[in-house]
């Protein structure tokens, strides 16, 4: 079992605040005249790239101690930013980091509203010490599950990659506790997809059961660290092993790349922490969710 420690929760928490950082600049030079705002803080990032989008938020903040004062007047900033474009600050900050930064927040009037998990997994080298992913297709035997990544230049396998996995987002599976605390329109979901797709390193998977898209996953790496996001079924297609195939084949191939851990984030009691639980999984830390109103 993979026990995580503030050392392994900054490292996973570090590639999760690269990739937020690396989106806004993706929206940057998408849209050169969107109004994106970007800053670190505390150890962590602040975004918001002038629309609708998941990664508008403050991440990463707290592992390696309390808020400094130029942090906190860092914050102050990030607050009015916020306000300014009239959306709520959005704090995702791990359960390790310094407890003063919940006391913190809390007196500054954010509100807890969820948690999300993050899980990981130990990855060893593959014994036939192959150092490069293997990008052919994979067929689950006697079954009509087929996993594939997608080629930069596949313009078909890009949009059944799109449609698969936005439709599978704009319709997620019910989880103890209700529904998720935020929700965007299929267009805005269908941007932030486009923008991730764009990031450097990033593969797509696509799963197609007896020929029809089923849904589809992505795999970022960052010093090591493999990050899987981007992952959805087709709501006709679920519970037939689609997502336990993208997620062994991206294992595969991140093993394959030299990583040595594997992480994914989820909903508590979600199928999806379930598939990655099954797979060896273990449950690192949490992320306590907290929102401060842009009027507070």
């Amino acid at each position: 079992m993979l026990f995580s420690d503030a050392a392994l929760a900054r490292r996973v928490e570090g590639a999760e605040s690269l990739m937020t950082f690396d989106l806004a600049e993706a929206v940057r030079r998408r849209s050169p005249a969107s109004p994106v705002f970007s800053t670190k803080l505390g150890g962590g990032v602040a975004v918001h790239v002038g629309e609708a989008a998941p990664f508008n938020k403050l991440i990463g903040v707290g592992l390696s101690g309390p808020l400094s004062d130029d942090d906190l007047a860092q914050l102050d900033s990030v607050e009015v930013e916020f306000a300014r474009r009239e959306t709520p600050v959005q704090a995702e900050i791990c359960t390790l980091a310094d407890g003063s930064v919940f006391q913190t927040l809390c007196r500054r009037g954010y509100v807890l509203v969820a948690f999300e998990n993050v899980l990981g997994l130990r990855l060893s080298p593959p014994r036939d010490a192959v150092t490069t992913p293997d990008l052919s297709a994979h067929m689950t035997p006697g079954r009509g599950l087929r996993i594939a990544p997608i080629a930069a230049a596949d313009a078909i396998g890009d949009r059944a990659w799109m449609d698969a996995v936005v439709t599978g987002f704009a319709h997620p599976d019910l989880v103890p506790g209700g529904p998720s605390h935020e929700s965007f329109p299929r267009e805005a979901i269908e941007r932030s997809m486009q923008d991730l797709v764009k990031l450097p390193g990033f593969v797509r998977y696509l799963g197609t059961l007896d020929d029809a898209v089923a849904g589809g996953a992505g795999l970022r790496i960052h010093q090591g660290v493999a990050q899987l996001c981007g992952s959805a079924t087709r709501p006709d297609q679920r519970r037939r092993g689609v997502q336990t195939a993208l997620l062994s084949r991206r294992l595969a191939d991140a093993a394959a790349a030299g990583c040595d851990i594997a992480v994914i984030t989820t909903q508590p009691g979600s199928k999806s922490q379930e598939n990655a639980q099954r797979r060896g999984f273990s449950l690192l830390y949490a992320r306590a969710i907290l929102l401060r109103s842009p009027t507070t």
